[in-house]
């Protein structure tokens, strides 16, 4: 919780006054019973019409101006705590964003939003809470003791006895549920990263028939989650009713000592009513200390979490150092090449590898193809290429500088990459065509979409390049989502262009026209063609064939039909081997 007050710090001018007003008006509260006492001892006792009138004066101008500061407090607190919930919750997502992808998975989407959203949410209303009630309630509960022992000293220790045992209460309850929070805030994460996992794969369980075993699973997880909440949620609900009991006890207490007291003439009636109304503040205000510390129960785990994400080394990938302006891809020979040296890469850091021992050349303007079996090692291959993750063993360097070098926003003005998955942003045609951080004008634009055989149904739509786009592209259809994200790749004319299986949802006649616009680019980029479809790699200068994370060819495709057997069996299972002899 200690991060939080870097962040109050911007705001403790009124972080101080919320709680400063909550006390004066307290010290209005307080003033209260004494007031009502006068009134009945010198104003009913004597029948003072006049004197009932004038403190009945003072007793209104107690609540106006009460009433003035709490909500001057009420103010300052909110302000406080929602102003600095979104600067916590801002400089979370920028940390977030700064994380590299390997670490991002390790940690787990549904963590990750659980910890900008609900977590977040808890420090909130402990801000607010804690500067409205945490000086207020025991100033109040001090007050009031101060105040009893003024009316009667002997009344008095019934408050204090009161007080102390509401203090062992509280304290046991809360040595019992503090970690069991922590313990429900890890299984809901849990939940949640069943509920994701479910959602996303929803259409592979109803295929293999998985539904009802995935049900059963979930509601194994929310049974736990729910058992741990209501054992917990038990104890907590056992504050206020044991607060209740014990203060209406010490009220019954306090009226049997006060009423032999009057009759001994040591105090007087309205010095009972203030006594009593001074126990009730108590009962209220120890209500809203319990509260509280449930609140803060588990706000504090909440805290602990998000500290524990904000401190959380930013990149666990290696750097020699950052990219300067001196710093420029080339070299006398291949000035852009791209020179893969003995790579292996394990997702797990384990001696089982991924990707093992990977050497390859890609000459500057060539294109590579890369085929293989589905989970041989294609996609991470691309990963290693952008510095998405550092290699296990191995190096891979552009134009003879490793790529541990280059500064990633350096290596994303190199390299357009159209993803496996094709994912368009909520916003317009042109502002996903602008993720690169350029500014293309509509030329270019447009320029970009001719070529990824996209132009025609953007032009076909009212908007043209400005037509809305909803989230994840959910107005396009697969084929045009495929075709836009290629698009956006080549905003910018990148020397390096990596393709990630982004032609499986088009048709062959349109994955021709692509793959020869890509071949006849004008500013001739190194391509780079991951697919299953041998049609997509046959005319490649090299084409790299992976099998189990493993090198099992190297060559064009002339080569790799005669000598590997992986390559065959890939070519002549989507070309028959009668329709291969013809060609």
């Amino acid at each position: 919780m200690s991060f939080v007050l870097n962040y109050l710090k911007k705001y403790k001018i009124k972080a101080f006054l919320a709680p400063l007003f909550k006390m004066l008006e307290a010290v209005f509260e307080l003033l209260v019973p004494l007031v009502m006492a006068s009134i009945i001892n010198k104003g009913i006792a004597t029948s003072d019409t006049h004197y009932i009138i004038k403190m009945s004066g003072v007793l209104l101008l107690l609540a106006v101006v009460g009433l003035m500061f709490s909500i001057t407090a009420q103010y300052f607190s909110a302000y406080v705590a929602v102003f600095t919930a979104a600067e916590i919750r801002q400089a979370l997502f920028a940390k977030i964003m700064s994380l590299s992808q390997g670490t991002k998975e390790k940690i787990g989407e549904e963590v990750l939003t659980t910890r900008i959203t609900n977590d977040i949410n808890q420090i909130q209303n402990a801000i607010n809470m804690v500067l409205r009630l945490f000086l207020r309630s025991p100033f109040i509960v001090g007050g009031a003791i101060v105040m009893a022992f003024i009316v009667d000293i002997k009344s008095a220790f019934i408050f204090i006895l009161v007080v102390a045992l509401l203090s062992i209460i509280v304290y046991f309850i809360m040595r019992y549920t503090l970690p069991r929070y922590k313990t429900i805030a890890a299984r809901l994460e849990k939940v949640l990263h069943a509920v994701s996992e479910n959602l996303e794969g929803s259409r592979v369980l109803r295929a293999f028939c998985q539904v009802e075993q995935e049900k059963s699973g979930f509601e194994a997880k929310t049974g736990e989650l729910a058992t741990m909440q209501i054992n917990t949620g038990k104890i907590s609900a056992l504050l206020n009713p044991v607060t209740y009991v014990v203060v209406n006890l010490g009220i019954v207490v306090l009226i049997y000592v006060a009423m032999h007291r009057v009759d001994n003439g040591f105090i007087l009636q309205g010095d009972v009513v203030a006594l009593v109304n001074y126990m009730s503040q108590i009962l209220v205000e120890l209500i809203k200390l319990a509260n509280l510390i449930v609140l803060l129960m588990k706000a504090f785990p909440s805290a602990d979490r998000v500290q524990e994400l904000m401190e959380m080394k930013s990149d666990e990938r290696y750097f020699d150092n950052k990219l300067n302006d001196g710093l420029i891809i080339g070299g006398s020979n291949n000035p852009q090449a791209i020179s893969i040296k003995n790579v292996s890469f394990s997702y797990n850091g384990t001696a089982d590898m991924d990707l093992e021992d990977i050497s390859l050349e890609i000459p500057a303007g060539s294109t590579l193809g890369i085929i293989g079996g589905t989970g041989s090692g294609k996609s991470t291959l691309l990963k290693l290429l952008n510095h998405t993750y550092d290699v296990t063993k191995g190096a891979i360097e552009i134009g003879g500088t490793n790529v541990n070098q280059f500064d990633d926003s350096y290596l994303a003005k190199c390299f357009g990459i159209v993803p496996q998955k094709a994912y368009l942003f909520s916003g317009t045609v042109r502002s996903n065509m602008e993720m690169n951080g350029s500014e293309p004008d509509d030329r270019e634009i447009k320029s970009a979409l001719n070529i990824a055989q996209a132009l025609d149904f953007v032009e076909a739509k009212d908007g043209g390049i400005d037509t809305e786009v909803k989230g994840k592209g959910a107005n396009f259809s697969g084929g045009q989502r495929q075709r836009l994200t290629i698009a956006r790749a080549l905003v910018g004319q990148p020397k390096y262009i990596m393709l990630d299986d982004s032609a499986s949802a088009l048709d062959l006649a349109t994955e021709a026209k692509l793959k020869k616009a890509l071949m006849n680019l004008p500013w001739h980029p190194t391509l780079i063609i991951v697919s299953q479809r041998a049609s997509s790699v046959l005319e490649a200068d090299q084409i790299l064939v992976l099998d189990d994370g493993k090198c099992v060819g190297l060559g064009n495709h002339d080569k790799l039909i005669k000598d590997c057997e992986t390559y065959q069996e890939i070519y002549y299972c989507q070309y028959p081997r009668e329709e291969a002899v013809n060609e």
